[in-house]
């Protein structure tokens, strides 16, 4: 595992963290868990800069960052929402958004694929 590879698995595991810290009555866990989404949300950036600058893309960078990503922003949704916190269509629809996001780039992907086939 490279560099890049292994900062997106270290914010894979700051999510439980994310979680414990929501489910936390007081208001300073609350805002130590708004520092861990940042350092996670900051280090999304630095994993592909590494991974560019380095010359270390892999395909399991590239499947797992978006996974990760993903992961970071509905799980804490999801969380909230059943905190009551935030209402459910508004995490509706950023899944939806999502989804659609997601489904277009496995159809670019195809349809590139087979452009280029062509050729």
């Amino acid at each position: 595992m490279n560099l890049p590879t292994g900062i997106t698995v270290s914010r894979l595991l700051g999510v439980p963290l994310l979680l414990y810290l929501l489910y936390q009555p007081t208001e300073q866990t609350r805002w130590i868990g708004v520092a861990v989404f940042l350092v996670a949300a900051g280090t999304d950036w630095l994993d592909g800069y590494l991974a560019r600058r380095l010359n270390q893309v892999t395909d399991l960078g590239k499947f797992l960052d978006p996974l990760v990503d993903k992961l970071l922003v509905l799980a804490p949704l999801l969380a909230l929402i059943e905190l009551g916190q935030v209402p459910a269509w508004g995490v509706f629809l950023i899944l939806a958004r999502e989804l659609t996001v997601a489904g277009w780039r496995v159809s670019q992907t195809t349809i590139l694929e087979q452009t280029s086939g062509a050729n």
